[in-house]
């Protein structure tokens, strides 16, 4: 018996349409699946966490590795990237493209191809050989000077033609954005070898003050010849002008500049007055000696053994700084080795006292440190020095608790955990927080506390930041994190990854306005770099 089978020109249609749908999906599920491997090579692409900064020629954005087989003769011939994640183009000067050899590490050494203006897709020719083994490539990008500091860049490989096929490498940081930020200083600007130890602060103007370390001739600490300078921005960090020397002891008692080096600034602002404090150490003579070594600083007094406490001040917001102030009688007993200030920003009191976190020795042996806090009821008339929070500490900074108390977190000698402290009568007496030694990890480096007010629906509420190298091992992964408990708890969901990569850490916090946060840490990409962060951000990440 023979059976006919007719169809209606509906199930046609349907059936038509049913494959016509399945030989889409297999196209793309083929396209989704293009290999990053094609007759023995194989390509990787990522972003690592680092942001791509204003003033610099390069701002590495994304690492290319082709991996080639001994038995493989293979030509890169072109690669192509795709810059659709970044949020504004005009952000963006030119993009270049650099070959690395094996290296991980970025160097402009060798260019690949002509730099390229920005666009959504643009292709680098490369006509290079690819070696057996590993081959890596970077995209490096130059930002406009007036790049916002808001927005966001982000690079991905598309592909990459060779001449035994097209490769589509693997993208294993997929989600990954670069944010912009500024080079404030970088190695021989202005003649300077190095720029280290920023503090960082906000006057009664709104005016973004950064004092450091100018190492003249070398990277190394004191002694050495070394001045205190000053960085000013009047518009929230977006420019930055000239760089005032605002303390340098010359030649000091006949003695080279080498031998008259000042360090490790800290600086306050009096928000009632308005006026600005800012505080170094000074060595003189002791070549090759550092004040936190051996007799790099002794007991007493006299200049030439210890090291001495300096002040200067300026009532213009910032403009200019009168001449040094020696504090060391005043504020330094004479049994302790040294009493030097905490490069960091001091805090107000709502009565108006002014507290500002010191550091200091109490004897000759390494572990003989100690951090505290020294204050003035008079607007910086004179400064009275506090009892010694934490033997075996050192650099610190110091946020006024919601109970009113004020919490030292300190650079702790003893383990790679934050020594953490709390006093509620400036420093007379002193209890350790629950999370001392406990919790906040570190690689022995100082770190930055600040708090920050704000409302939510007509409620008062407040944080506390922290910003240092997340790690024990080294000055990597530069972090902020977010405390909404008053430093008892710092949930990773509010752990901020500012910079993956080795620097020598030293970060300082500022509130910027009413809005927005700053930062100026070392990290990998500049000695000193300034990055500018919406507090919402933060807040709800």
């Amino acid at each position: 018996m023979t059976t006919s089978l007719c169809l209606s020109r509906r199930d046609v249609l349907l059936a038509t349409t049913a494959l016509v749908a399945a030989t889409i999906l297999l196209v793309c599920d083929v396209s989704a699946a293009e290999p990053a491997t094609v007759k023995g090579l194989t390509a990787v692409s990522s972003q690592p966490v680092h942001p791509i900064l204003i003033r610099k020629e390069h701002g590495p954005l994304t690492r290319v590795v082709v991996m080639v087989d001994n038995d493989v003769d293979a030509l890169a011939k072109s690669f192509v990237f795709k810059l659709d994640g970044t949020d504004d183009l005009g952000d963006l000067e030119s993009l270049a493209l650099y070959a690395t050899g094996d290296k991980d590490e970025f160097s402009p050494a060798t260019q690949i191809g002509e730099r390229v203006k920005p666009a959504k897709d643009v292709t680098f020719l490369a006509g290079r050989t690819l070696s057996a083994g590993k081959n890596v490539f970077w995209l490096s990008c130059k930002l406009m000077p007036k790049a916002d500091l808001s927005h966001r860049v982000a690079a991905t490989c598309g592909s990459i033609e060779t001449s035994v096929g097209t490769l589509t490498p693997r993208d294993d940081s997929p989600d990954a954005r670069h944010r912009i930020g500024v080079a404030l200083r970088r190695h021989n600007d202005d003649n300077v070898h190095t720029y280290r130890i920023p503090a960082l602060t906000t006057s009664r103007k709104g005016t973004l003050l950064c004092v450091y370390d100018m190492r003249r001739r070398m990277g190394r600490d004191l002694q050495e010849d070394i001045d205190i300078g000053l960085s000013r921005s009047t518009d929230g960090g977006r420019n930055w002008e000239p760089v005032r020397v605002i303390m340098d002891m010359g030649e000091f008692g006949g003695l080279p500049q080498e031998q008259n080096g000042c360090s490790d600034p800290g600086i306050i602002v009096d928000h009632q007055t308005g006026e600005i404090f800012c505080f170094a150490v000074w060595m003189n003579g002791k070549p090759g000696k550092h004040q936190w070594s051996d007799d790099g600083s002794e007991p007493g007094f006299e200049i030439g053994k210890a090291a001495q406490f300096l002040m200067v001040r300026s009532k213009d917001d910032g403009l200019t700084w009168s001449k040094p102030e020696n504090l060391t009688r005043k504020l330094k007993k004479e049994a302790w080795w040294l009493l030097a200030p905490s490069p960091q920003q001091g805090i107000n009191l709502p009565d108006g006292t002014l507290v500002m976190p010191v550091e200091g020795r109490d004897g000759r042996a390494a572990a003989a440190t100690f951090a505290t806090i020294m204050i003035s009821r008079d607007h910086g008339t004179s400064w009275t020095v506090a009892e010694p929070a934490y033997s075996g500490g050192n650099e610190c900074q110091a946020a006024q608790l919601g109970d009113g108390s004020i919490m030292l977190n300190m650079r702790n000698d003893h383990e790679r955990f934050r020594a953490v402290f709390v006093t509620k009568d400036l420093g007379q007496t002193w209890q350790p927080h629950e999370t001392n030694r406990s919790t906040l990890i570190e690689p022995n480096c100082n770190g930055s506390l600040l708090r920050v007010d704000y409302k939510r629906a007509d409620e008062k509420k407040h944080v506390l930041l922290f910003a240092n190298p997340h790690t024990q091992k080294g000055r990597t992964h530069h972090t902020i994190q977010v405390s909404f408990d008053d430093g008892r708890t710092w949930p990773k969901s509010h752990h901020l990854l500012l910079d993956e990569g080795r620097g020598a850490g030293y970060p300082s916090l500022t509130r910027v306005d009413d809005s927005h946060v700053g930062i100026v840490y070392e990290g990998s990409q500049s000695h000193l770099v300034f990055e500018r962060f919406l507090l919402d951000n933060l807040l709800h990440p």
